[in-house]
C-alpha cells in the first residue's frame, strides 16, 4: 500500500530512482510500520475513548485537566476552551457533559471570583491512569530502551515528519512535491 512502485509507477509524486531497491524496500517498510503505528494508536484511543465512555474531545480536555493539576495549575474554562481550540459555547456544552458524567468538578477559582475552576474527579484520574496511563508507560519503555543515538535519530525523523505537515492546506504539500 506504501509502496511508490505500485502507487506511483511514473516518479509523478515521489522521486526515488536515487535509491536502491534495497534502500526504496527499507523506506517502504519504514512506511508500513509507521501505519501499523498509527492503528493501533488509533484502535488505543477508540479503546480509551469506549473504556471511559467520552469523546475525543473530552479526552483532550481530560488529559490537559490531569497535566495541570498535576502541576498545581487552576484550570478555567477558558483555559480548556483555548487548549482544545473551541469556542465558548462549546467548552460549556463539553464541561456540562464532563459533569453529567461525573468526570470533572466545577469550583470557585481560588483567586478570581468571576472565574470558576475545573478539576477532574478522583475517580476519572485513577480510570485515565488505568487505560491511557498504562499505555503511555509502555512506549515510554519502549524508547528508553533505545540508545541515546537511536533516541536522537528518532527525534529528529518525527521533528522532521512533522514538519511536512502543512494544516492550513491540505494541497499545499502536493504542489511542493511537484516544484
Amino acid at each position: 500500500m506504501h509502496d511508490p512502485r505500485t502507487m506511483d509507477p511514473d516518479e509523478e509524486l515521489v522521486r526515488r530512482s536515487h535509491l536502491s531497491e534495497e534502500e526504496l524496500a527499507q523506506v517502504v517498510a519504514v512506511l508500513e510500520a509507521m501505519s501499523r503505528w498509527r492503528a493501533a494508536e488509533r484502535a488505543m484511543n477508540e479503546a480509551s475513548q469506549r473504556y471511559m465512555r467520552l469523546g475525543e474531545s473530552d479526552m483532550h480536555a481530560l488529559r490537559f485537566l490531569i497535566a495541570a493539576h498535576r502541576q498545581g495549575v487552576v484550570v478555567t474554562p477558558g483555559a480548556i476552551a483555548a487548549h482544545l481550540g473551541i469556542s465558548t459555547a462549546s467548552t460549556t456544552k463539553l464541561l456540562d457533559r464532563l459533569a453529567d458524567g461525573g468526570h470533572i468538578r466545577r469550583l470557585p477559582h481560588p483567586s478570581d471570583r468571576r472565574s470558576l475552576a475545573i478539576e477532574v474527579t478522583d475517580e476519572t484520574r485513577l480510570s485515565a491512569r488505568a487505560s491511557v496511563g498504562r499505555s503511555h508507560a509502555r512506549r515510554f519503555d519502549v524508547v528508553a530502551g533505545l540508545t541515546a543515538e537511536e533516541r536522537e535519530t528518532l527525534r529528529q525523523f518525527f521533528d522532521s515528519l512533522a514538519a511536512t505537515a502543512d494544516t492550513d492546506d491540505p494541497t499545499s504539500a502536493h504542489d511542493k512535491t511537484l516544484r
